[in-house]
C-alpha cells in the first residue's frame, strides 16, 4: 500500500505517521503503533480486550515461524473484509487498534 492509501484507511483517527520497519511499514497515531504492514497486508493492533472481536469478524492473527518451527503469535490481526468497502466500519477497527495501543502502554 502506498502512504496515501494508508492515511485514508486511518483517517478516522486523524493524522498518522508511517515509518519503514522490518521490510514493511509501521503506522503510528499520537506516537503509538496501531498497525503494521507485512507482506503487503495491513494488520491492526489488538490485545486481550479486543482480539475476540477481531476473531469473531473472521480476522486472522499474524504469526511467524520462530525457533524450532514453532509459531510466534503477534498482537496484530488482519482487517475484516467488510471494512474495506465501508469507511464507518474501517473507522471502528482502527479505533479498536488505537485503544489497544493505549492499553499496551500501561
Amino acid at each position: 500500500m502506498d502512504n496515501i492509501e494508508i492515511e485514508e484507511m486511518f483517517q478516522a483517527l486523524g493524522p498518522v505517521t508511517i515509518k519503514r520497519m522490518f521490510g514493511g511499514k509501521g503506522v503510528y497515531h499520537m506516537g503509538r503503533i496501531v498497525a503494521v504492514e507485512v507482506s503487503d497486508e495491513m494488520l491492526l493492533k489488538a490485545d486481550e480486550v479486543s482480539a475476540a472481536e477481531f476473531e469473531a469478524a473472521g480476522a486472522r492473527r499474524w504469526a511467524y515461524e520462530g525457533r524450532k518451527g514453532k509459531p510466534v503469535n503477534m498482537p496484530y490481526w488482519s482487517i475484516p473484509d467488510d471494512a474495506f468497502d465501508d469507511p464507518d466500519i474501517m473507522a471502528r477497527w482502527v479505533r479498536l487498534a488505537y485503544e489497544a495501543a493505549v492499553r499496551a502502554e500501561k
